[in-house]
């Protein structure tokens, strides 16, 4: 297993420190080879700042199993490093090839195993529904994807690789969508800056 974690330089020049009635959201986005994730925080005010993302990688040529262990053992890494309150998955897209599904089924259950054990709350969101949160359509590029989580977050650039601005991307869905999110305004997108997003290359 190779965990590619931080890409610190495209952080803002100021964080602020987690503090009480903060959430911690860890996003995933699961993949047998690469699983993208990313760890936000959202403050009381609905603040969303990034704290870390990353990439765990596997053997592209180790036994299922062994992959899945390694994914469960990244995943577990950045929960103990970061403690979240809660954990967002990607969901699986089932028009993709059905063999390829099945073995995404997989990675998401070594990641729920990991959240369960811990009893952390779990939330699942279609990939079409992280779109629609981040970009406004549900259609949109991963370059775009990419492009709004560096203008939401306030970064000196798009996270990479993709799969790292994928599991940002879910952890802000989570944090505009899920549980106490109804509590905050909805998230509006400029038309300046859908327009520029749409046009991210």
């Amino acid at each position: 297993m190779v965990l590619a974690a931080g890409a610190p330089s495209i952080l803002p020049s100021s964080t602020t420190s987690t503090r009480t009635g903060d959430l911690i959201v860890l996003g995933v986005d699961p993949g047998t080879a690469v699983t993208g994730y990313g760890v936000v925080v959202r403050d009381g005010a609905g603040v969303v700042t990034l704290r870390e993302c990353g990439v765990i990688r596997t053997q592209s040529r180790a036994p299922l199993p062994e992959r899945l262990r390694d994914i469960y053992e990244g995943v577990v890494e950045v929960m103990e490093r970061h403690s979240p309150g809660a954990v967002a998955v990607e969901g699986v897209f089932y028009g993709k090839n059905p063999r390829t599904a099945v073995v995404l089924g997989h990675a998401r259950g070594a990641i729920l195993l990991a959240a369960a054990l811990r009893q952390l709350d779990v939330a699942e969101y279609p990939p079409a529904e992280v779109k629609s949160a981040i970009v406004g359509t549900g259609r949109a590029t991963k370059d775009q994807v990419g492009f709004m989580v560096a203008k939401l977050l306030k970064l000196r650039e798009p996270p990479k690789p993709n799969d790292a601005a994928d599991g940002v991307a879910v952890a802000l869905c989570h944090c505009f969508r899920g549980v106490g999110a109804a509590a905050r305004p909805p998230m509006r997108f400029s038309l300046r800056m859908l327009a520029e997003a749409r046009g991210a290359l």
